[in-house]
């Protein structure tokens, strides 16, 4: 499967108007790792997790190189039910690519993967799909603390960030940052294993409302090709 700038970085995510500059972003890392002993406190991320139960919001997405140059920009809806259950799809922002983009959804059961570009759906069940992503940790799919390092990396751009740092060599990023306004999840940043980083700012942000059986479900459409099998 040919995977596009925007495929990776909705892979990252989950886990979202302008991008972070990245040598800012990266120095918040750097701070967190020097105070290794913070890593044992409650952040603002284990507040903002206790009293979630479901999000609704749109996002501006962008993508950047290891050098910071932009290689890609899109825009998309991201909705959650805790516990286990999320979509998250991703439209390019290019011109001509209208009705493109990524669907990932996770039922509880299964994860799908919607590339509208190719017409080909990939599941598989959660278990085996989610190690340890971002889109996980918000779900509430896994004890956050068993599978993340979770610490506090300092105030910056009017926000206070959360370094976030996954348990084990298979995970989908190596580090994820996440930025609070009053508590509120603003911004998203994540590196990947190719030093891409991928900064996520949300809108029209709806926490604990009702959301729809429909909203984090998912039928493969007619015509679409099938890879892997769903657990029943």
């Amino acid at each position: 499967m040919t995977v596009t700038p925007a495929a990776l970085a909705a892979s990252l995510a989950l886990a979202l108007v302008a991008a972070v500059p990245l040598t800012q972003a990266q120095t918040a890392p750097a701070a967190a790792a020097a105070q290794p002993a913070q890593a044992s406190q409650p952040t603002q991320l284990d507040a903002y997790l206790d009293h979630l139960k479901t999000l609704r919001a749109s996002f501006l997405q962008t993508l950047a190189d290891s050098q910071g140059k932009e290689i890609d920009r899109a825009t998309g809806r991201i909705v959650v039910q805790r516990p286990g259950k999320f979509s998250w799809e991703i439209h390019p922002q290019t011109a001509g690519q209208a009705g493109s983009g990524q669907l990932l959804v996770c039922d509880g059961r299964n994860l799908w993967f919607f590339d509208r570009d190719l017409g080909q759906v990939t599941v598989k069940p959660v278990d085996a799909a989610l190690s340890a992503t971002p889109a996980m940790l918000l779900s509430g799919a896994v004890d956050v603390r068993k599978n993340f390092t979770i610490s506090p990396a300092g105030d910056r751009m009017g926000l206070s960030w959360v370094l976030v740092e996954p348990h084990g060599a298979e995970a989908d990023f190596r580090e994820a940052l996440f930025g609070f306004e009053k508590g509120e999840l603003k911004r998203m940043i994540l590196e990947d294993k190719l030093d891409q980083t991928a900064t996520v700012i949300f809108d029209r942000i709806e926490l604990n409302v009702p959301v729809s059986a429909a909203e984090v479900s998912f039928t493969p459409p007619k015509g679409a090709d099938v890879i892997g099998t769903p657990r029943k």
